[in-house]
This record gives C-alpha cells, sequence and structure tokens, in this order.
C-alpha cells in the first residue's frame, strides 16, 4: 500500500515560513492500495483539502473516509474536499459512535449554517455515513480494525491491512494516562492490539517530556512514551505525528534529533506533509519501509 502524509499537525492549522519543513496542515493521510480506482483517506483536517483539488481523478469510482474523532483539527478540512462535490461519487465518512447523536447529525452541525454554507443533505456525491463498528470490519481492499483507545470523546484507532502490509493509525493518543509505569501490561495498554506487530505506527508524538508533565489528561503522548509503546508493541516503523502548532521547524529538528535517543528496535521517519511511504512491497523484513522524502535532511529511515 502507498500512503501520503498530507496533514501532520495537531490542535490548530499552523502555516508560516518557520513550519514549512514539517507542514502547517492538520491531521490527514492518504492511503492506496492495489485498485487504482478506490482511494481511503485517513482524517479530514486541512490536509485533506490538497487530495483532488482540482477534482479526483475519473478512474476513482469510491472514496473511504476514516475519521477517528470530531475534534474541529480532524474534520476542519471535511467541507473543502472536492470528492464531496463530485457528482455520483461513492463517498463513505466513518466515524466513532456517540451514546446521544449518530454520526449525520454529529457532522450536520459543523456542516450546516452559520459554520458552513453547504448542509450535508445537498452534497452532490453519493454520501453514506456510517457508525465505525468496533472490531473489523471490510472496505474494498481492505480490511479494517477499529478500538476506542485514550483520548477525551468517543475516539478511535485505526490498523488496515491487505495482505501486503499493515498500517496503524492512532493520531491523538495517550497511551501513558494512568499507568504507575509505562508501558503497562499489553492487556491494559491502549491501543497495544492495533498497533502490536504492524509495519507501520503513525502514532501521536505532540509534546516533549516537560511539556507533557503539564498536560496529563489532554490526550496526546510524549516522544519519549511514543517511542516506548512502539517498541513495547514491536512495530517495524514508527512515524511520529500530530506535532504540536508551536513547534517550528528548528523545534521538531531537535526533537527529534536521533543523535539525542538511543537508537530504537525500529525505523523512525518523522512525519512531515508530503512523505509518501509504500508498505509491504516485499522489502528486507526488518526494514518494510520503502520512504521518498520531501526534505532529506529530515529524514531519518531507521534500520
Amino acid at each position: 500500500m502507498n500512503v501520503q502524509l498530507w496533514g501532520t499537525r495537531g490542535s490548530i492549522p499552523a502555516p508560516r515560513p518557520e513550519t514549512a519543513g514539517y507542514g502547517g496542515n492538520t491531521s490527514c493521510v492518504e492511503v492506496r492500495g492495489e485498485s487504482s480506482n478506490q482511494l481511503v483517506i485517513l482524517d479530514a483536517g486541512t490536509g485533506i483539502c490538497s487530495i483532488g483539488a482540482a477534482g479526483l481523478p475519473p478512474e476513482i469510482e469510491r472514496v473511504d473516509i476514516l475519521l477517528t474523532h470530531l475534534h474541529m483539527d480532524h474534520i476542519l478540512g471535511l467541507g473543502f474536499f472536492q470528492g464531496l462535490f463530485q457528482p455520483g461519487l461513492e463517498v463513505h465518512v466513518w466515524g466513532p459512535a456517540s451514546p446521544r447523536q449518530n454520526l449525520r447529525d454529529r457532522l450536520g452541525r459543523y456542516l450546516s449554517p452559520p459554520l458552513f454554507p453547504v448542509r450535508i443533505r445537498e452534497l452532490p456525491c453519493r454520501l453514506t455515513l456510517h457508525d465505525v463498528p468496533l472490531g473489523t470490519f471490510e472496505i474494498p481492499g481492505f480490511s479494517v480494525r477499529a478500538a476506542l483507545i485514550c483520548h477525551p470523546g468517543p475516539t478511535v484507532g485505526y490498523r488496515l491491512e491487505n495482505g501486503r502490509g499493515s498500517l496503524s493509525y492512532l493520531p491523538d493518543h495517550e497511551p501513558a494516562l494512568g499507568a504507575r509505569q509505562f508501558p503497562e501490561r499489553p492487556e491494559w495498554t491502549s491501543g497495544y492490539d492495533l498497533v502490536a506487530g504492524c509495519d507501520v505506527l503513525i502514532h501521536d508524538a505532540q509534546y516533549d517530556d516537560e511539556e507533557y508533565r503539564t498536560k496529563v489528561g489532554w490526550g496526546h503522548s510524549s516522544v519519549t512514551d511514543t517511542y516506548a509503546f512502539a517498541s513495547a508493541a514491536g512495530v517495524h516503523h514508527l512515524v511520529p505525528f500530530h506535532h504540536d502548532p508551536r513547534h517550528n521547524d528548528s523545534v521538531l529538528d531537535a526533537l527529534f534529533d536521533t543523535t539525542k535517543r538511543d537508537d530504537p528496535p525500529f525505523g523512525v521517519t518523522v512525519a512531515r506533509e508530503g512523505v509518501i511511504l509504500t508498505v509491504g512491497t516485499e522489502p528486507p523484513a526488518d526494514q518494510p519501509v520503502a520512504i521518498t522524502p520531501r526534505h532529506p535532511r529530515h529524514e531519518n529511515p531507521g534500520r
């Protein structure tokens, strides 16, 4: 599968010259499998605006948008995704269930005046909205597993597999919350089953250790905890993601400087807009990812 990062920030967009290296758009990841007529999108932050900005190519017949949760930084770009305005295009939006409202009603609070000029019912695409089932379900080309994870409000993480590779996506996640000593045993660790042994893990890494100490319970991870989580779960390649909007390129360069931390037992590619990862193309077992970087000076392909 081919994985492209379109938005790597968390909380709010942060477009400014000092963030151009890693990007300023909020969470959005494109996944392509073996079929050329299907597109999978993970979250609909502002990064989604760049996917098919001039209209999706005619060979695309179906789009599946998998939302981890409905915080604004993960849905802010949804109304600007051109696929929603493409007549006849089959679009499926999946999102976590709420005990009070279904997904259509919850998204309708954003996609309606006064916040947005177009209502869901006015979109010309063939739109279906799904409360995402917990457990395993199928979409064309992929087996998807979803599970609730530790983040305020109904939030799920995803694992996608297609017989050639596996991708786990947990962009907003605080697995260390409540742990006396992190990581705990697997059965007590949020998100562990989604991540165990995966080829590529895209995971929240918003804070340094000092920042995290003042933000425990906010639903995000320190870089240290993210590395510990990936190591405990036996992932092959880690993509630290959901960068803090206050962290410019220089701050992120320093934060992820691999000369300042122990050599991890997995490869590392720090998330930045424009990176493409090719997963499951029969590479050596210890390096399951081929990477096309936009800014090679930031690249750490790991082992």
